[in-house]
């Protein structure tokens, strides 16, 4: 599945559930940092052994808030008109 696939399926998802009203840029701005903050949540305070003990657990966790950061980057290019393939690329070379 491509981006463009990928942003077909996720304005059909926030479509279905009425969402469009609530993803402004701010707000999806806003809830990226919640997600990626949630991310860091996974980890906060853990020893290498207590990670080496629990990676299927933290694996799994790590995994949904990423896809979680993943829409809400798609989503706020969408909402602003930003190529993501293109700025990634951009942003590499500077």
């Amino acid at each position: 599945m491509n981006i463009k696939e990928i942003q077909n399926k996720l304005a059909k998802f926030t479509e279905e559930r009425d969402w469009e009203q609530f993803h402004s840029p701010k707000n999806l701005s806003m809830a990226l940092s919640v997600e990626a903050s949630e991310l860091v949540e996974i980890f906060q305070w853990q020893k290498e052994e207590e990670y080496n003990e629990n990676q299927e657990k933290v694996f799994s966790a790590a995994k949904d808030e990423v896809a979680d950061i993943f829409y809400y980057v798609v989503r706020m290019c969408q909402k602003m008109n930003i190529n993501l393939e293109q700025a990634f690329f951009e942003k590499m070379e500077k």
